[in-house]
């Protein structure tokens, strides 16, 4: 089974030309390996659920995505459904399988961990071990968005040596308070909903709210300000109708324990950047309010390896990193050259 060959996004030409695909291969499995959890009761074997795809004997990128993200980066012959970064990740592409093996994990929750939390530390040493049953001494770059990239800087301070470069995108050493006082509202609302026999309907609401931390004022101006419709009794507004279909949308691929834990994770995450050795390539958005460009430059200002950072401009907010594949694709490519 080889990745599925799709057509180059119309920025291809901005880096190498494309090349003819040669040698590509695809695993998507499942290894049990030994992960110590950091809130459990010692070691404990756990099913890393994994996909590794590109060009066969290529240096290896682990590529990491936020909470809702699985190990499906890209899509793999006969899918229909892309990968959740594949306008990114492609033969030729701006992270190029042609030159590339990219590894990905679905994300641990405490269930499998056997703990009574998980933790950004927790993922890192399971890509570690995943990479030693694999026979990867070092990876070439950890690349992660949002709480990916949470988990390369855990994996950084932990594994120094199994990683040579960070690509870091909308994430941080820690979350901002803000964030962690609107995810922790969020939670409140699932569980709310888990005790009241309602959790489908609560995880729907949260998500509604986490779509208004994940996007730009200037997109919900420029798509919503239309004047409210009198409906079923009462005023809707044009808003509404988007976040309730996120809401069903969440609710039919999440569930609501999956939920509470990666997002408590995220705010249980506290690296010390100083003792991330590896150069590290961060990218941030001025309208990303829940990891704000101040955190970055005090992240960059503290890692202990050579860092830089690239400000790129977005309606987007967080979900830039999704939403602006043109913008991101040379400064990805320069990150691995």
């Amino acid at each position: 089974m080889t990745c599925q060959p799709l057509p180059l996004p119309s920025f291809a030409a901005t880096g190498s030309p494309a090349r003819a695909r040669t040698d590509l291969t695809s695993q998507r499995s499942t290894r049990r390996l030994a992960v110590t959890p950091k809130y459990g009761q010692g070691p404990r074997q756990v099913d890393v659920r994994y996909l590794w795809c590109g060009a066969a004997d290529a240096p290896t990128l682990i590529v990491q995505g936020g909470i809702s993200a699985s190990r499906d980066v890209v899509a793999l012959d006969g899918e229909q459904a892309p990968g959740w970064w594949q306008a990114l990740v492609a033969a030729g592409g701006a992270i190029d399988l042609d030159r590339y093996r990219v590894l990905s994990i679905d994300w641990l929750t405490p269930a499998e961990l056997g703990a009574g939390a998980v933790s950004s530390e927790d993922q890192a040493d399971a890509l570690a071990a995943l990479l030693r049953a694999l026979g990867i001494v070092q990876v070439h770059a950890f690349v992660g968005s949002s709480y990916g990239a949470m988990v390369a800087l855990a994996f950084a301070a932990r594994h120094p040596r199994a990683v040579d470069r960070l690509v870091l995108l909308a994430g941080a050493h820690r979350p901002h308070p803000l964030s962690t006082a609107q995810r922790s509202i969020q939670r409140n609302i699932v569980r709310l909903g888990q005790a009241t026999g309602q959790a489908d309907e609560a995880l729907a609401l949260a998500r509604q709210l986490a779509m208004t931390t994940y996007r730009g004022s200037e997109e919900f101006s420029r798509r919503f300000g239309a004047a409210p419709e009198f409906r079923d009794g009462r005023f809707h507004f044009p808003v509404e109708d988007y976040l309730e279909h996120q809401g069903r949308r969440f609710v039919a691929r999440f569930d609501a324990d999956r939920f509470l834990a990666l997002s408590e994770s995220i705010d249980l995450h506290d690296v010390t950047p100083e003792q991330v050795p590896a150069p590290a390539t961060l990218i941030g958005f001025p309208s990303d309010r829940l990891v704000p460009l101040t955190d970055l430059c005090e992240l960059q200002r503290r890692l202990h390896g050579a860092a830089t950072l690239e400000v790129v401009d977005s309606p987007y907010g967080h979900d830039a990193f999704l939403k602006e594949p043109a913008q991101l694709a040379p400064l990805l490519r320069e990150a691995l050259a």
